[in-house]
């Protein structure tokens, strides 16, 4: 019997989770570095897998499948296509610079406020989230993946509620609501997106009589299964619906500003560039091959939906006074354009949008997480605060202009490459979408461009004149991150040698293939 390597790549995070919740009060820092180290062998583990997967072999490798639930069909089956590869390393690359940047964010305050559980609670968290985040992106058991769906909202839940941001400009009992409103808001959006799936897996296990994914797409090629068309538009608006929230599509975005203004940066990090990606991971896994001919139903309303969130993301990026809430804002952004890549039906589209995915992680990883240093020297997320902090702290200042201009998808760093193909692939098809969602790029500079010029040019504000520079710590966090977008830049073939296989075989399962261009290449 082959070494489990994807279930141990979910497990040893779960018991790290464990073990650093049952480090005595007393020993916080061994706490820590438990939950790095953990972090570091699992990040091993992750890349155990990209070094065994093949990209031109079998779609689904490393399987792994056990009887669970006989009674309902319900199996513990694991398998990993390019996507789920990319997005599992992606995942495990993060962690451990949340957890180095979150060094210190459960400390307990000097004025001795209870208000703070346990250092080590928030550790294990964080790798209770991480466990679950890749056993969802390794499931192909639709009622496994689902419990997971559902369960990493427990510990996010807490780590928004009970460990959020210290810098409040209303002082300590404005924070707590504040925090609380949040957490709660986080939690009651996307219970209720899992709700409404819970009614469609029933659905669909009633209709297919068990819960594999690849047995349902290959009795539906084969046309053993057959979906009444409305039957097949009702389950896939129950899926739809829960990843529209987790993704966050708009309308269903309101939850995700609050829930990163209140967190720290290392958890808005977490919910924005790891969490979020289960939500884009599965309408690519779930969506179009459970229900192909409902997904190119829906794809003109969801285009729209994309649009909408582009340009309403942008634009209220441009208006924002809080930092947080502008990262926030322009993730949503973003997400538009990994949600239209995914229905753009392309393969330029939906490689752009599984690359997306990666390089939003890490382009809004580095942003954030500068930004949460800056706001723990100065105690304040109002842009307003802040003046000529590139005077005094020239490097902090510096990386924050990176991370900013990668968000803005600058030529030369990662997301610029996803952006362009997205964009090409949805112009192909629906050139007047595409050339619309291109104004997404303009507000971006604007928005960018805006923070940077308030927050680092201009006069030393009196409350900056004495601001640090990047300590070693946040350097070790940093530094990798901007190295990772240049490469990914100006090289970004070992990701998409990973992802374009699976995608072909997602337009495949669609059964769409790219549009000939009107005027062909001279031969």
């Amino acid at each position: 019997m082959s070494f489990p390597l994807l279930t141990a790549t979910a497990v040893l995070p779960a018991l790290g989770a464990v073990a650093t919740a049952a480090v005595p009060a007393a020993r916080r820092t061994a706490a820590k570095w438990l939950a790095l180290l953990v972090s570091l062998a699992t990040l091993a583990l992750a890349i155990a897998v990209v070094v065994r997967f093949d990209p031109d072999g079998a779609r689904y490798q490393l399987t792994e499948s056990h009887s669970w639930i006989a009674d309902f069909g319900v199996r513990y089956e694991l398998g990993v296509d390019g996507i789920a590869v990319a997005l599992i390393a992606l995942t495990a690359l993060l962690i451990p610079f949340i957890i180095l940047a979150g060094w210190h964010d459960a400390d307990p305050l000097e004025t001795g406020s209870r208000r703070w559980r346990p250092t080590q609670g928030f550790f294990a968290l964080i790798l209770a989230v991480e466990a679950m985040v890749i056993i969802s992106f390794e499931a192909t058991d639709v009622f496994l993946f689902y419990i997971f769906f559902e369960a990493m909202l427990i510990p996010m839940y807490f780590l928004i509620g009970g460990f959020g941001d210290r810098a409040h400009e209303h002082g300590e009992k404005a924070a707590s609501t504040q925090r609380s409103y949040a957490a709660v808001k986080f939690l009651l959006y996307n219970l209720v997106g899992g709700l409404i799936m819970l009614a469609a897996v029933i659905g669909l296990y009633v209709v297919a009589g068990n819960f594999s994914l690849t047995e349902i797409a290959q009795a539906r090629a084969n046309g053993e299964l057959d979906m009444a068309t409305n039957t097949e538009r009702w389950l896939f608006l129950g899926f739809f619906f829960a990843f529209a929230v987790k993704a966050p599509l708009w309308p269903l975005h309101t939850w995700l500003p609050n829930a990163m203004q209140e967190s720290t940066a290392p958890v808005a990090v977490l919910i924005t560039a790891v969490v979020d990606k289960v939500g884009t991971f599965a309408m690519l896994r779930f969506c179009l091959q459970l229900f192909p001919e409902a997904s190119k139903w829906a794809t003109p309303a969801i285009l729209v939906l994309a649009l909408i969130s582009i340009i309403y993301g942008a634009l209220l990026a441009v208006g924002q006074r809080d930092i947080k809430r502008l990262v926030a804002y322009a993730s949503i952004s973003h997400f538009g354009f990994i949600i239209m890549g995914i229905f753009a039906m392309t393969s330029q589209g939906q490689s752009g949008a599984t690359l997306y995915m990666v390089n939003h992680g890490i382009s809004t990883a580095a942003l954030m997480l500068v930004a949460g240093f800056l706001i723990s020297r100065r105690g304040s997320r109002l842009i307003a605060d802040y003046g000529g902090v590139q005077k005094v702290a020239p490097v902090l200042a510096g990386t924050f202009l990176i991370g900013g201009l990668a968000t803005l998808s600058l030529p030369g760093l990662a997301p610029f490459v996803s952006e362009f193909l997205v964009l090409v692939g949805t112009f192909s098809r629906y050139p007047v979408i595409g050339i619309i969602a291109t104004f997404g790029i303009v507000l971006a500079a604007l928005y960018t461009l805006v923070l940077y010029q308030r927050t680092m040019t201009g006069p030393v504000k009196p409350e900056v004149s004495a601001m640090p520079d990047l300590r070693v710590r946040e350097l070790v966090v940093v530094a990798p991150l901007v190295a990772l977008l240049i490469v990914l830049g100006v090289y970004p073939k070992p990701v998409t040698d990973i992802v374009n296989p699976a995608v072909e075989q997602t337009m495949s399962d669609v059964q769409k293939k790219d549009p000939r261009p009107e005027v062909e290449a001279a031969k």
